[in-house]
This record gives C-alpha cells, structure tokens and sequence, in this order.
C-alpha cells in the first residue's frame, strides 16, 4: 500500500459510489449516445482524478497510478503492432485471399456459422492465442460470410467464440497459464476442471450458431463466383498460402512465444510478396507494413474487406487501451477496487456465492480496469484465502477465474480483447455481443456449477460441503 492510500483509506460505500459513477458515465456514453468508449474513459479520468485531490491523494501517487496501469499492457500492445503489420502482409502476399478462396469450397452456406466457431475453436486450442485466430482467418471467415449475405455481427460472434474456447483451454495460453499460477494449481488440473463449465458453453454455442446460422444463411452461388473470379485476377491464389500457418502451429508446437512468432511470420509473407512479384519495391512493402494494403480490385465488396492491416491501424486501439489501462491503474493505486473486493471476499460463505462473487469481480475488474490478465490477478489475490478456509481446491478458484475474467474483456467496448476484436473485424463489440455465445454462457454455466456442486473440486473429500 502506498502512502498516500493508508492516510486516505477508501471505505466500502465509497468505493463503490466511485464505481458505480464511473459505470454509469461510461456505460450512457457508449451504450445509448453510442459515443467512442476514449472520450468518456478520459472525462471519466479527469473525474477520478478530481475526486483523488480532494480526498488528499498527491500529484506523484496520481501519476505513478497512471503508470503502473499502462505498464501491465505494454507487451500486449506491442503484439497489437506486429498483428498490425501481420495482417497487411498477409493479404498482399494472398494468404488471407486464399483462405477465402479455399474455404469457399470446403464450407457449407447452410452451416457457416456452426463451421467458423468449430474451426477457430480447433485453431485456438492450437496455438493458444485468441488474438491470432481473429486477426487472420476471422478475417478470411469474415469475407467468406459477407459474400454469403450473412450478419458481420453474427459471423464476429462465431469467431470470437471459437477464438475464446482455444485461448481458454490450451496449455499454450498465456491467459490459462496464469489463471493456474495465480492460485497455485497444476495447469493441466486446472485445464482438465474447465471443462466442467467449458464444454457445455462450447455445445451451447454450437446450437445457437446451428439454429441462426441455417435461419440467416443465403447462398448467392452468383456472388460467390463473382468473389472468386476477382480474388483470383489480384491475388495469389496457391496452396502455399497455408505455409505461414503451418509456421503458426509449428511455433505454437515449439512453444515459441508470440512475438518472436509474429515476427517469423510477417518475415516469411515478405518473402511470399518478393516470390509473387519479384520487382516489388521495398519501399511499397514498407508502406504496406507500416499504413496497411489497399485493395484496388474495383469491386466494393473485396476491396472494402481487404483495404485494412498496417502498423498505423493499430494505433487508435492502441490510444483506447492506454487510456482505460490509465483509469484501471488509477482505481489500484487509490484503493477503489480493493475497497470494494476486500470486505466481500470475507463475508461469503456458501460455496455458490463464492463462485458468483468471482465471476462478478471479475466481471467488474473487467468493466472499471478493461484488462483480462488483472481481471484474474486481482480476484484471484483477494479470494485465494477465503476458498482455502471453505475447504474449496484451487481449480475451482481458477476456473471460476477464467469464467468470469479471460472471457468477458471481450464483452467490454472499453476492454483490450473487446477493443481489438472490433477494430481487427470492424463489427463493434455491441453488436457482436449478443452473438458471443461461449463468453456469455460460460459464466452461467460455472455459477450452476457452483451451487450444484458438480465438477467442484475439494481440498480433501472431508471439507465437502453441501
């Protein structure tokens, strides 16, 4: 604790009037003015700010809130540059292009949906990374359901359900990896509990994007010709195209972390580029790395798709991320959010209103910080002890974690993953919300779990509790 927060110690009602404020000013803003989520988490900020001077917080302890919050993002954000650049390359090296291509022809119109979230969940478990199943083939699926005359919103929903599945369950994940290490639980313990809420929000989701899916899809035999013939005239369109992903899961299988992984594969769809078109200047590749490909194809459709990508793309979810990580490390380091955590960690009691007390500080680490790895570090901290005490085994305190932190971010306009999905997919995280069906059930399915007492694990079979 720092100085300046034990002489001005936040009580309980306190903390969560500032809360409840802060929600209130930024969920009106976003929800119904439907205004960008930066300008209302800076006034928030400038608000948060105010009310700590007048509660005596100094200048130097406002500052260093400021910069411990950023600091927790800066590897992420780094990653969100090279998928900037992943992205640009990739279409002008034809490997997103292709997939589109390909996929046209090994994907049913009828069962689209049901086949994207089956796909990026097969992908995500291999490679461990949410970020990268939507940065790449979401976008080719995205393509691919465009042309098919269905939803963006639906098609966003199956990608970034399937996404969360495999960066939920890998053992490559950094997200599960940590929601492990916070409470001391093996990993594989911890991965084997999941299923308890996690399979069943995974055939959840698998019915509900059956039953849209066949509901909305329309198959334009003409349109996806049409498709077909224009990204074949402007692109390489080759099975070699497949040969970064391969790369991809072959990091993944090594264990390679993600940045050196970005880097191997944007070096390699250079050198893809140089291949296809041997006179290229590098100082168009640059251009494409930097401000991202355009697509001049001439039909409205591809080229409205393809024209994204690009360093520079990134940096407005780069400028959202810092401010809300800003505004969550402010609330840490004046001691809003343990004010509010603390005292409920303590009064519960009952092994379901545990479980539901994690999932909703999770759920609130996600809404007031915006940042998926604190939304399992901070109630992870604060619960550890009192599901210790209730006789409660670590995995249950983990999945709990994952339930109610790794997958909601992407639920919140203002949060990294939710932030990135809809700036890399272009479909807002209002929107695909309600079509995100694994991050949605897979909370509800653990509170069951919690009451219930299936697939709770226990310290030892004495402190089994009804």
């Amino acid at each position: 604790m720092n100085s300046d927060q034990g002489r001005n110690r936040i009580g309980l009602t306190e903390g969560i009037i500032v809360l409840l404020v802060m929600l209130f000013v930024m969920g009106i803003s976003v929800i119904k003015l439907q205004i960008s989520p930066e300008m209302p988490i800076l006034f928030v900020i400038l608000l948060l700010i105010a009310w700590a001077k007048a509660r005596g917080f100094s200048w130097d302890s406002i500052n260093q809130g400021i910069i411990n919050g950023i600091t927790t993002g800066i590897i992420p954000m780094f990653i969100f540059i090279l998928i900037g650049a992943l992205i640009s390359s990739w279409i002008a090296a034809g490997v997103i292009p292709s997939l589109m291509v390909f996929g046209f022809h090994m994907i049913s119109a009828t069962w689209f949906l049901p086949s994207v979230f089956l796909v990026c969940t097969i992908v995500g478990t291999a490679i461990g990374s949410a970020f990268t199943v939507i940065s790449t083939i979401g976008i080719a699926f995205l393509g691919m359901g465009l042309t098919l005359g269905i939803n963006p919103a639906m098609i966003a929903g199956a990608v970034i359900s399937g996404a969360i599945f495999g960066d939920k369950t890998s053992p490559l994940s950094d997200s599960t990896n940590l929601a492990s290490a916070v409470v001391g639980a093996d990993l594989f313990s911890h991965i084997r509990n999941l299923m308890w809420s996690t399979i069943p929000a995974l055939l959840t989701s698998l019915i509900v994007f059956f039953f849209i899916g066949r509901s909305n899809a329309h198959l334009n035999a003409s349109s996806i010709d049409q498709t077909i013939q224009v990204l074949s005239r402007h692109f390489s369109i080759t099975a070699w195209a497949f040969l970064p992903i391969v790369l991809m899961f072959l990091c993944a299988w090594r264990k390679i972390p993600a940045i050196p992984t970005l880097f191997i594969n944007i070096v390699v769809a250079v050198g893809m580029i140089y291949v296809d078109k041997p006179t290229t200047k590098i100082q168009s590749i640059v251009d494409i790395l930097t401000n991202g490909f355009v697509s001049r194809t001439g039909n409205k459709g591809v080229d409205n798709l393809l024209t994204r990508g690009g360093i520079m793309s990134m940096m407005a979810t780069i400028a959202l991320i810092i401010s809300a990580l800003a505004l969550g490390g402010l609330l840490m380091e004046f001691g809003v959010i343990d004010a509010v955590m603390q005292p409920l960690s303590k009064k519960l009691r009952s092994n379901g209103s545990l479980i539901v007390a994690v999932i909703l500080s999770g759920i609130g680490v996600n809404l007031f910080v915006g940042e998926q790895y604190l939304s399992v570090i901070l109630p992870g901290n604060a619960f550890k002890s009192t599901f210790s005490k209730a006789g409660l085994a670590p995995v249950s305190l983990s999945r709990a974690l994952e339930d109610g932190g790794t997958v909601i971010n992407y639920l919140i306009p203002w949060g990294v993953a939710g932030v990135f999905a809809a700036n890399t997919l272009g479909v807002s995280t209002i929107h695909y919300l309600p079509f995100a069906i694994f991050s949605l059930s897979s909370p509800v399915f653990s509170i069951l779990s919690g009451f219930t007492g299936i697939g709770l694990k226990y310290l030892n079979k004495s402190t089994k509790r009804e």
